[in-house]
């Protein structure tokens, strides 16, 4: 167990020297703003990605998926996930620049967003359960499904006809969650930068890393009491940065200075406050 969580760990470290050696190249090639740029909008959606670790820890929980098997369904929800967010990036920024009033119903999502980090957690959970009921969801009126899971395969032939296992359940539910995630954190990062490139390759270095941080967080989350708040912090600014555009602009560095000081802080607050209101409650 403990060489498996150091191997996560290295590849949680691997991913993020990559992705600043990508913000260096962006630095060398294209200049310091585009670089800035970059590394905000690199910040803000590996931020935003730790959201996606809460939904991932309860579907895995609910349909009972031994942690064996989840490296799969998060290397095969994940490539979906990219393919995806490519085409929401591209019909985004196509919006954009033909209709300029789509940053303000741009800007409003990612605020509701925020409103839904911070009050929507409960209901969140309720519909991600609700999601993963194998025999009674909205995927088992499509395909056959068993609730038997047997091995790592997504699909298995039962009495002669092939059916879908939990494996494939929990792929769906995290490819339509992560729709849901999709439509908060894309909008969030056009409103640090209209440039494809740098949207969508701060959106594949982001993912990149997400399974081997999920298996390095997991067990941790539960002890991040205002991480999700932080989270919320962020998309309120990043929404009203986007609303305030056209009055006050607020350049790429800054906005990295102020995302990296709220997740600082609300790391160091779940770190030393959440433990302590922890061992009082046990008290």
């Amino acid at each position: 167990m403990r060489e498996t969580t150091g191997r996560n760990v290295l590849w949680v470290v691997v991913w993020v020297g990559l992705s600043l050696a990508l913000g260096v190249w962006v630095l060398v090639t294209e200049g310091t703003s585009a670089a800035a740029e970059y590394y905000a909008a690199y910040v803000l959606e590996k931020s935003l990605s730790v959201d996606n670790i809460f939904v991932f820890v309860i579907i895995f929980s609910e349909l009972h998926i031994p942690r064996e098997y989840q490296r799969r369904v998060l290397r095969f929800g994940i490539a979906g996930a990219l393919v995806f967010r490519a085409l929401l990036i591209g019909a985004g920024i196509a919006l954009i620049e033909r209709f300029g009033w789509v940053t303000y119903p741009f800007a409003v999502l990612i605020l509701f967003a925020a409103w839904r980090m911070l009050f929507g957690a409960e209901r969140e959970r309720q519909v991600v359960e609700a999601a993963c009921d194998v025999c009674e969801t909205w995927i088992a009126r499509v395909v056959r499904v068993t609730p038997v899971l047997t091995s790592r395969d997504f699909w298995r032939r039962e009495a002669g006809r092939l059916v879908a296992t939990p494996l494939f359940v929990a792929l769906v539910v995290i490819e339509t969650t992560d729709i849901v995630f999709a439509l908060d954190s894309v909008p969030a990062v056009l409103a640090v930068t209209r440039n494809p490139f740098i949207v969508y390759s701060s959106n594949v270095m982001a993912m990149l890393g997400l399974r081997s941080l999920y298996f390095v967080l997991a067990d941790a989350l539960h002890r991040m009491r205002y991480l999700r708040p932080g989270l919320a912090l962020v998309l309120v600014f990043t929404g009203t940065k986007m609303l305030a555009s056209d009055w006050v602009h607020i350049s790429a560095g800054a906005s990295v200075l102020v995302i990296g000081i709220v997740l600082l802080t609300t790391i160091a607050a779940s770190a030393l406050l959440g433990n302590r209101v922890a061992q009082h409650t046990e008290i």
